[in-house]
């Protein structure tokens, strides 16, 4: 039986956090870091990439900024290199980049849809395969993906293309983690409720109508309050540490109670 301490040492461990920059990518990067992984922030944010790896190598620990637009495979793919070359390996993977303009169905373009599908959806197909080859020879890896409580239950109108990747997410974890269990990789997701974060922040911001969904919403949850990057933080360490060594397929939920309403 592991110590607690071993159970969540993660030093010699290579990490890539997509949409690590800000909000719930920032919060798991900064857990898997303190733990003691070499983090990859990856973010299409190229200058909030690199304040937030220098926030960490700050502390003294190890990361390094890498700026891609997950919906490239091109892109993912130097991304996986970057983490091979600079730290040797990729051992965990966190699938968090998203987005989620909100938009009626009778005002969705085809467009939106497709962007938030591509983004949300067809990035972790992408990041799964690619990273996939590289962990089989390894021995093994984990595999975290960010879906939401919209991948059970929707949570206010204006989000139906976001919701429809996530229930993606969610059914492509089950199927992914099926088929990669015999090469030891071990693929779960989080389901997070309402979090505070810079991209719910702006949503909200000057459009009273997401204004007073979010407040809705919000009234909802019985622990009367939004979630921090940090609460996500905490559960990504517990997924990507030999503390879930137990599991795969699976998804926890962390709402504060909200889908209990």
């Amino acid at each position: 039986m592991k110590a607690l301490q071993e159970l969540l040492n993660l030093s010699g461990q290579a990490a890539i956090v997509t949409g690590g920059a800000k909000g719930i990518g920032k919060g798991i990067a900064y857990r898997l870091a303190e733990a003691g992984a070499s983090v990859v922030v990856a973010d299409l944010d190229e200058p909030a990439a690199q304040a937030t790896a220098k926030e960490l190598t700050d502390k003294g620990w190890k990361a390094a900024a890498f700026t891609v637009d997950v919906s490239d495979e091109a892109q993912i793919q130097a991304m996986i290199e970057t983490c091979r070359t600079q730290f040797g390996a990729v051992h965990i993977l966190v699938n968090n980049a998203g987005i989620f303009p909100p938009s009626p169905v009778a005002d969705m373009t085809a467009e939106l849809f497709e962007k938030v599908m591509h983004v949300n959806l067809r990035s972790v197909f992408l990041t799964t395969k690619h990273v996939a080859e590289v962990m089989k020879p390894a021995g093994g890896g984990k595999i975290i993906n960010i879906t939401s409580i919209d991948a059970l239950h929707p949570s206010m109108i204006g989000l139906a293309h976001y919701d429809a990747s996530k229930h993606g997410v969610w059914g492509f974890t089950k199927n992914s983690a099926l088929e990669l269990a015999e090469h030891k990789i071990w693929v779960n997701a989080i389901a997070p409720g309402g979090i505070a974060t810079p991209g719910v922040a702006a949503m909200n911001q000057g459009t009273a109508p997401n204004e007073e969904a979010t407040k809705a919403f919000m009234a909802r949850i019985p622990m009367h309050r939004m979630g921090e990057p940090d609460e996500i933080g905490m559960v990504a360490l517990f997924l990507a540490s030999d503390m879930s060594s137990y599991m795969t397929g699976e998804q926890i939920v962390v709402d504060g109670g909200a889908l209990l309403a």
